[in-house]
């Protein structure tokens, strides 16, 4: 009996290490503010899909997010979403339409968390990218967007191209 409560201690302290906050330190709003303000200052969208217990979500926000030169490109160039892939939470879609975080998240394909969806500040799609990433793969994501690859080249053909090596 004794074991089984120190297991169960020791779950409920990993539990509380585990977040699915988005990363501490960098701007992102709720989706309904975030796509609203994408419209009006006309910038692209990093859309983060995480969740309560992601062990993936956790790693990438304290070993790729703290990445300072990655905070400032985000922060700057982008509008930042969080939302919970499972959460109840209504919002509003481009269309008017009304749904869950979790339905939008399922729309999406956001099966598996992280998963990061880049976006015209129109809310169209311009890719998705799930599981964990690293600072490099975010500056080369970073460079599909805003150099607008986008346009002319999935990502994977952008990234099998010389150019997505230059800074």
């Amino acid at each position: 009996m004794r074991h089984a409560a120190l297991l169960a201690a020791g779950l409920f302290l990993l539990t509380g290490v585990i977040r699915a906050d988005p990363p501490a330190g960098y701007p992102f709003v709720d989706h309904d503010s975030g796509m609203r303000r994408a419209r009006q200052e006309g910038k692209p969208i990093l859309l983060y899909f995480g969740r309560y217990g992601c062990a993936w979500c956790d790693l990438v926000n304290r070993k790729t997010f703290s990445d300072p030169g990655l905070k400032q490109t985000f922060s700057d160039n982008y509008v930042l979403i969080y939302v919970d892939a499972e959460g109840g939470k209504r919002i509003r879609l481009a269309n008017g339409e009304r749904v869950t975080e979790g339905e939008l998240g399922a729309r999406l394909g956001a099966f598996a968390t992280p998963l990061f969806v880049f976006m015209a500040p129109d809310g169209k799609v311009v890719a998705k990218i799930p599981g964990y990433k690293t600072v490099a793969d975010f500056r080369d994501y970073d460079r599909y967007v805003r150099g607008g690859y986008y346009r002319t080249q999935t990502l994977p053909e952008f990234l099998a191209s010389p150019h997505d090596k230059q800074g």
